[in-house]
């Protein structure tokens, strides 16, 4: 059989379908940003996150159409009002591109380890390569303009340790008295970092919002966020280390949404589906036994948030079904 006949595999087209959902929605937030964007090293930046994902978007819906099948509906110029005020600064914009990234390249880094055929490899390597690229511009920008904040240092060890026989290894590893590691630290910067920038992309969205079920579930979400940044700038002001702190106020007072509600519904629910990835990552590499607990609870948190927005996504019938195979089931009744 010729290997451009082989027909597209269940992680294939997962991976092909949630791109196309996800960028058609971050897409949306280009537009805006560069609407009002004034700042002449961001906005190239900005122009060029925009012209690789209506890119992958256009290869995407290429390989389903000659695939005969369907194309998702995602989001247009439909869901973004480019009359609408500016809602975030042009440093948001900048920290979104970074942010995107962020969860991009693992995306694409995933979706390399789990296809198999030809044009979709290419396509995913492709994307994994200039998504990079992107990342790293977004970042040397945002060290440039100071508004990074480099993660905690540790003076470098004199030598190779082993643990010794007599030290129990449960006290050492598990025990509350332990110094934080190296990667423990990392990964606490970590998440006070990304809750910063959801934090302030919440702020702009409820500022914006007149449906009350709606608000009410986004200023859930920043009470989320805001909760995990004084729990773990605690942690770190506890071990001596100087707790995170934002440097700007990136929220305009526009009080006009530029989204619609769907497309604020759907950022969000993807956004804290991905913070449960990333957390349970983060729970792999912390070992000390008071970080355990306090991942495990906010773990439960998030979830349960996740849920209730997926709630309101299927109760206004907002959520595109991802592609289910034929059910065997129904086949077989009389």
């Amino acid at each position: 059989m010729n290997e451009h006949n082989i027909q597209l595999t269940t992680p294939e087209i997962t991976a092909l379908w949630t791109t196309y959902m996800q960028n058609s929605a971050t897409i949306c937030f280009y537009k805006h940003f560069l609407h009002y964007l004034q700042d002449l090293k961001i906005k190239p930046i900005v122009e060029e996150a925009l012209l690789l994902e209506q890119a992958y978007i256009k290869k995407i819906e290429t390989i389903f159409v000659e695939e005969n099948f369907p194309i998702p509906k995602g989001f247009s110029d439909n869901d973004v009002d480019l009359s609408a005020p500016p809602l975030y600064t042009d440093l948001f914009a900048l920290s979104f591109v970074y942010r995107v990234g962020q969860m991009t390249i693992p995306h694409f880094s995933t979706a390399l380890s789990k296809v198999a055929r030809t044009d979709v490899v290419t396509f995913f390597d492709e994307c994994q390569k200039s998504s990079t690229e992107l990342y790293k511009r977004s970042l040397n920008l945002m060290l440039s303009k100071g508004i990074y904040d480099r993660p905690p240092k540790i003076p470098y060890p004199n030598e190779v340790e082993y643990i010794k026989k007599s030290q129990s290894l449960l006290s050492l590893w598990f025990g509350d008295k332990r110094p934080l590691n190296a990667p423990e630290l990392g990964e606490i910067f970590y998440t006070i970092e990304r809750n910063y920038i959801g934090l302030l992309l919440l702020m702009g969205l409820i500022q914006g919002m007149k449906d009350k079920e709606i608000k009410e579930y986004l200023i859930k979400g920043k009470k989320l966020s805001e909760k995990q940044i004084d729990i773990f700038n605690k942690i770190l002001k506890e071990e001596e280390h100087l707790g995170n702190i934002p440097v700007s106020m990136e929220v305009t007072d526009s009080t006009v949404s530029p989204f619609s509600d769907r497309l604020i519904m759907f950022l969000i629910v993807s956004t804290t589906a991905a913070g449960i990835h990333l957390t349970a990552y983060t729970m792999s590499v912390s070992l000390r036994k008071d970080l355990l607990a306090h991942y495990s609870v906010i773990m439960a948190e998030i979830m349960t948030y996740c849920n209730e927005g997926l709630e309101i996504l299927i109760n206004r019938h907002w959520m595109e079904q991802p592609p289910q195979p034929i059910n065997r089931h129904d086949l077989y009744k009389t």
